[in-house]
């Protein structure tokens, strides 16, 4: 499955892009360079699609790219930018597999704000019939941020039953799943949250996914059970890294 490659599910909008016009191939070598934690080259030839989308005068293009443009901010924690970028999305234009994707990206800049409310009050209001034509990849992000922001809620039930249907459209085995289990274990100060993130950031290395592992690194690194000098040396790895990857935020959030 394409979720065994990604447990973050940053950019799922661009895999529906692929094709011969010109924002398709633009979303195309994004992805390739997200993948390969370039993320400002990968930001270039997103905005590249966007004015090619623009220039097809495909609405629907244009909202994925706009989408995956959102997806990437929220990554890089530029999330105010995020916001603007949201805002001009014609959500009227979307088939129904790209709006699971739109809510889904609100979800998870909700949860990165710390709106868990709304982002749970976001998973709610979604029409279930139309999550459930979605395709898996989509399905399986969906429900990863819904049981994030249930479990910070303290919709316990809420939370398991729906990381229990992402891990029915996802590989258990993979880093996503791991991740998600291991995000709601921290938020609900569950002990395993630091076996599980280490279960994830294995994985990410593994996989080859720079952000993923050092995402994990991160917060593995503010967990009260790691030791002072323990979290000192996760930090460093993790500043390191996104410095590397071109993503100043993340890397300052490391460094504090």
């Amino acid at each position: 499955m394409v979720m065994r490659k990604l447990f973050i599910a940053a950019t799922l909008s661009l895999a529906t892009l692929a094709s011969a016009s010109d924002s398709g191939v633009y979303s195309y070598r994004a992805q390739r360079s997200f993948d390969n934690g370039k993320f400002a080259k990968g930001y270039s030839q997103l905005e590249k699609a966007l004015l090619a989308s623009r220039k097809e005068s495909d609405l629907l293009s244009e909202g994925r790219v706009l989408i995956a443009m959102v997806q990437i901010r929220t990554m890089s924690l530029d999330l105010d930018l995020a916001d603007s970028l949201l805002s001009i999305v014609r959500e009227s234009e979307l088939d129904d597999n790209t709006k699971v994707q739109l809510a889904k990206t609100k979800m998870a800049l909700m949860n990165a704000r710390g709106k868990f409310k709304e982002a749970a009050s976001t998973c709610n209001g979604t029409d279930t019939k139309v999550v459930k034509e979605a395709d898996e990849n989509t399905q399986a992000a969906f429900f990863g941020e819904c049981a994030i922001a249930k479990a910070a809620t303290r919709d316990d039930a809420g939370a398991q039953e729906s990381l229990k249907m992402a891990g029915k459209r996802s590989d258990k085995k993979g880093g996503f799943y791991a991740f998600t289990a291991a995000r709601m274990a921290d938020l609900t100060g569950n002990s395993e949250a630091d076996s599980l993130y280490k279960v994830a950031l294995d994985k990410a290395i593994k996989a080859n996914k720079p952000y993923n592992a050092a995402t994990a690194l991160y917060y593995r690194s503010m967990l009260k059970t790691t030791s002072k000098k323990e979290a000192e040396d996760l930090k460093l790895r993790c500043k390191n890294a996104f410095e590397l990857m071109g993503l100043p935020n993340n890397a300052k959030r490391c460094g504090k």
